[in-house]
């Protein structure tokens, strides 16, 4: 099954990220993998950021190491908590907000379901609800992923119009996340003209790797771990298929996207994917890291016992590219050998916020 091309006419030059100098920015979930390093790139941008977030887990622990170093604010608050977000969020009077607070991992959200649908679908509506009582423009983010496509195990990739789905409770609360912001966007700040200076998108993007997290449960970290203790990694689903990609890669098309929002007709979902050929199975990825580590062993864990989870996605992220002129600039493997290196280079006792730093530097320059 194909899809016809985007019309030529809808490309769109790329967002200046200078954009964001002295812009006031709200970030929910600044203390996690993907907030830290957002947080430390509109920090090197000029922002002004004020962050909301738990408290960083013993496996955020880069957040505490950079924190020292930077000049933001850090908010201690759980987005459950609708009083207390709501208290921060319209003190701040931001003019530019960023949502990326959620429970993030699948294997998790089998174990504690309420908790992922309270965090991800409640969460993402106390972070709306306030914005209704905003007098000034504010261009709005909502970090979803890509497992809110409705997955058939097909191979084409899901473009942003393909239903919303979900058999796992992340996937299905990541979806019903999109469908609180669709409401929202319609019921509301669309349809009112006293709100239609608020500007609300959706980012959809595959899996993430960089230096930096920590996180149980993810195959980089997993990796990274079995490596430093000289153990075999355990892998499960060798074959199966995702759209992996470095972690600037979907901060890059946020930050375009939060820098376009200002402007009308871009206030909808967005995919921020790799190319296809890009598109890797566990056991490739696996590969790849072990070379850039110069060694290592894997082995494959049984499959009894293990809960569903997806063999094949894949994203259309040509909407982004042409409209908002974003596109990925590191393949797979330049992907791999800078997040390899991160870690080689932060375990021999390299500061985390140079490396960052001097990652984002490369990847602006790339």
């Amino acid at each position: 099954m194909g899809h016809r091309p985007r019309p030529v006419e809808d490309l769109v030059m790329m967002a200046d990220l200078n954009f964001y100098r002295g812009k006031k920015v709200f970030v929910t979930g600044h203390t996690g993998f993907k907030g830290t390093w957002l947080s430390v790139w509109l920090h090197a941008l000029g922002a002004q950021v004020r962050g909301y977030s738990l408290p960083p887990t013993r496996y955020q622990k880069v957040f505490d190491e950079i924190w020292p170093s930077l000049v933001f604010e850090s908010v201690l608050g759980d987005v459950r908590d609708r009083n207390l977000l709501q208290q921060h969020l319209l003190d701040y009077q931001p003019d530019v907000v960023f949502h990326l607070a959620a429970q993030p991992l699948v294997r998790y959200s089998y174990q504690q379901p309420l908790e992922t649908f309270e965090v991800n679908v409640m969460g993402t509506a106390h972070v709306l609800e306030p914005l209704r009582q905003l007098s000034k423009p504010c261009a709005v983010v909502i970090i979803t992923t890509d497992k809110v496509y409705e997955n058939y195990e097909w191979d084409y990739p899901y473009r942003e119009v393909d239903r919303l789905g979900g058999h796992d409770p992340y996937s299905a609360s990541k979806a019903g996340a999109e469908l609180v912001v669709a409401s929202f966007r319609n019921a509301f700040f669309k349809s009112s003209e006293r709100l239609q200076h608020v500007r609300i998108a959706t980012a959809r993007a595959g899996n993430v790797i960089g230096g930096g997290d920590f996180s149980p449960d993810r195959l980089v970290p997993d990796i990274v771990a079995a490596l430093t203790r000289g153990h075999s990694l355990e892998i499960r689903n060798p074959q199966s298929v995702r759209p992996w990609q470095h972690v600037l890669e979907p901060l890059a098309g946020y930050l375009q996207l939060g820098a376009q929002l200002h402007n009308p007709g871009f206030d909808q979902a967005w995919n921020f994917g790799p190319h296809a050929e890009d598109t890797l199975t566990v056991q490739e990825l696996v590969d790849l890291a072990l070379y850039h580590w110069q060694g290592g062993t894997y082995h494959v864990a049984t499959a009894e016992g293990q809960p569903h989870e997806a063999k094949l996605l894949k994203l259309d992220s040509s909407l982004a590219m042409q409209r908002l002129g974003w596109k990925p600039k590191w393949n797979a493997s330049q992907a791999l050998e800078a997040t390899m290196r991160w870690y080689l280079r932060h375990h021999s006792g390299g500061s985390a916020l140079e490396l960052m730093r001097n990652d984002i530097q490369s990847y602006q320059k790339a």
